[in-house]
């Protein structure tokens, strides 16, 4: 990532409505054929500028996935960070991200559910301040007073 943050591990009580985290990241073509390696999906509208060139993007567009992939490097590096249980997520397509586009992605705290630890998250991904991904994210959170030791990082 172009922003690489330093892991941070907040707890439940550390949360508070309106925190939010932000990462940058410009998608590269090894990026793109990378995650069709991991996950398989070899669609050529990935893959072969040729074949995109006739679709109405007019070139190679990152898989959907990955750029939602990037909210999951916000929750479990920073806003929670490690130690956060993913049980949820949400996730609205608004547009194409292009192979050389610099992806802004936003997570802030919506709410939170102290009776079972768990937060609410509005998750936003924007190319050059168009929204090209939103949705929420539930995550659950390590608490200092869970009773159970927190996570080593």
């Amino acid at each position: 990532m172009e922003t690489l943050l330093n892991l941070r591990m907040l707890t439940f009580e550390d949360l508070s409505v309106g925190m939010a985290e932000r990462i940058r990241k410009t998608v590269d073509s090894s990026d793109v054929i990378g995650f069709a390696e991991v996950t398989g999906d070899r669609n050529p509208i990935h893959l072969s500028e040729h074949f995109a060139a006739k679709t109405p993007f007019g070139t190679r567009i990152a898989h959907g996935l990955y750029t939602a992939s990037l909210i999951s490097a916000v929750l479990g590096t920073r806003l929670p960070g490690p130690g956060a249980i993913y049980i949820s997520q949400t996730l609205h397509f608004r547009g194409p991200v292009k192979i050389g586009d610099t992806v802004e992605v936003n997570v802030e705290v919506a709410e939170l559910m102290p009776e079972k630890f768990r937060a609410r998250l509005s998750c936003t991904c924007s190319v050059d301040g168009e929204v090209v991904l939103d949705g929420e994210a539930w995550v659950k959170v390590p608490s200092k007073t869970s009773g159970r030791p927190l996570p080593r990082v």
